[in-house]
């Protein structure tokens, strides 16, 4: 691999129903006209961001594209979590249609999760599939929601409860644009780096505990995608293994829906880490020490390790989360850093393993 201060970016690829590799440096906003050209013959492109992404790099990504001959139209919706809504993703469709986009074409998502969920999934679905390229900007974007194929949309009843399995056909995860990035969001993709670090990588958990992630984003980016790349290659559709990948995500989803998504979604992960990883150490799964040095981490980013919801409504709220079965919840718990494993918890248990997870529980 190359190193962040080379010319050329460190390189990661991922061999799923499509195969596409992931780029990590700096420069690669701008040089992403040409890097696309690599991969397709698309002639128009519509980039999807959000308002307050676009103004910062859309007229760059836009003169990229049209040097390397991309005639590119931006679609710009209101930033935050409403914005994956049917309303929303159905605008997008007929934004696509007015531009007469067709099957060579692409889309470009430009920002963090929410551009990349909407996105992706209306890639999957126009004209039963389009050219879709990822540019993340954000911490969050980088290390998790840009890999690995899942795009969706949220209903009334759930997040993400319309969705696709749609790889991308390049991720462009540019360093640089990381420099804007409030503390809030550098919070938020802080949460999943943990995250990684507690289901397979106690190496990398320590080396974000000694040393903030961002004196080191290329390499903490890159680990983290090789360790989601490995989930991706034995699992695509998320029937096995790649559920460990959901540790913190149950109850994190549910933090999400109770708080009306006010509460962002990195910060609700590290509060469900931290509940599920109190409630094994009270049922005997794992050792105090694994939930004290889970929670020194969180906190030493500004991360949440507690909620203010009630027990029997976050139950309730896992209960209805699209990953429930069988009338129960595979939960991800941790047996120590660096080693998890699901745990089939059924609904009439919920709240007594939630009662387990609060933090005077």
């Amino acid at each position: 691999m190359k190193s962040e201060l080379s010319n050329e970016p460190m390189r990661v690829g991922v061999k799923a129903s499509r195969a596409y590799e992931v780029l990590i440096g700096r420069g690669l906003i701008d040089q992403a006209g040409q890097r696309i050209r690599a991969v397709s013959n698309a002639k128009k492109a519509v980039i999807v961001s959000d308002d307050v992404v676009f103004p910062l790099y859309g007229a760059l990504l836009e003169s990229s594209l049209g040097k390397s001959g991309i005639e590119s139209a931006a679609y710009v919706f209101y930033h935050g979590e409403d914005g994956k809504s049917l309303q929303n993703y159905a605008s997008l469709l007929e934004f696509m249609s007015d531009m007469r986009l067709n099957r060579d074409d692409l889309l470009l998502s430009l920002g963090g999760g929410v551009a990349g969920d909407l996105g992706g999934f209306a890639a999957s679905t126009f004209l039963r599939g389009i050219g879709f390229v990822q540019v993340p900007t954000s911490l969050l974007a980088d290390v998790d929601s840009s890999v690995g194929g899942k795009t969706a949309v949220n209903l009334p009843s759930g997040k993400n409860r319309a969705g696709s399995f749609y790889q991308p056909m390049l991720v462009l995860c540019d360093t640089a644009a990381l420099e804007t990035l409030p503390e809030r969001e550098y919070a938020n993709g802080c949460a999943e780096i943990v995250k990684y670090g507690m289901i397979g990588d106690e190496a990398l958990f320590d080396k974000i505990a000694s040393r903030p992630v961002k004196e080191n984003y290329a390499k903490v980016i890159r680990a983290c995608v090789e360790m989601k790349k490995r989930f991706v290659e034995q699992d695509e559709r998320d029937r096995g293994v790649r559920a460990l990948l959901n540790f913190g995500h149950t109850v994190g989803h549910a933090v999400e829906k109770l708080s009306e998504y006010r509460v962002p979604h990195g910060r609700a992960v590290a509060i469900g880490m931290a509940c599920v990883t109190r409630a094994a150490v009270r049922k005997g799964l794992c050792e105090e020490s694994t939930a004290e040095r889970l929670e020194a981490l969180l906190t030493s980013y500004g991360l949440p390790c507690e909620t203010a919801c009630d027990s029997a409504s976050l139950a309730e709220a896992c209960l209805s989360d699209k990953k429930a079965v069988n009338g129960g919840v595979n939960l991800i718990m941790p047996e120590r850093i660096g080693a998890c494993r699901a745990l089939y918890v059924p609904s009439n248990e919920m709240i007594d393993w939630i009662s387990a997870g609060r933090k005077n529980g």
